[in-house]
């Protein structure tokens, strides 16, 4: 008997393991997805946003321009090997102030509100005229003289 297929059938097993884990999806959690009863805790008319900041913590954007706005957005992808993640759960919290101070309203959105952007095709056009590397190479040929007065020194 040989002894010597012992350590392939060792070695085919460790690499059976090893693809095997490489397989398994990563999930990842991002962003800040206040708890659900932290959440209720926020009154409309009554909680500030001081009241709201020290409840749900530091939001994940506010807006520029308008009425105060906070929303909090997290999502949870899952990965596997070298494929794009995909998104499995989505949560966005938006927290509307009065000009008080005051919270006037809050909504909850979910993956299934959201809408894919689709970008637009169209490209703009630019001045001057397409080359090609050849035509960029050869148009420099002969372009190279001496500035006057370099040979004055």
């Amino acid at each position: 008997m040989k002894k010597t297929s012992v350590p392939y059938r060792s070695l085919f097993t460790a690499a059976v393991v090893i693809t095997s884990a490489a397989c398994t999806p990563i999930i990842e959690v991002r962003g800040n997805q206040p708890p659900p009863e932290q959440l209720a805790q926020v009154k409309i008319g009554t909680s500030t946003r001081e009241d709201v900041q020290a409840l749900l913590g530091t939001p994940s954007n506010v807006t520029p321009f308008g009425e105060e706005t906070w929303h909090y957005i997290s999502a949870i992808t899952e990965r596997e090997a070298f494929f794009e993640p995909v998104v499995k759960e989505r949560k966005v919290v938006t927290v509307v102030f009065d000009r008080a101070g005051a919270v006037r309203a809050i909504d909850t959105r979910g993956l299934e509100d959201g809408k894919d952007v689709v970008p637009v095709g169209r490209e703009t056009p630019t001045a001057g005229k397409e080359l090609t590397i050849l035509q960029q190479l050869m148009g420099n040929v002969g372009r190279f003289a001496k500035s006057p007065g370099a040979d004055k020194k």
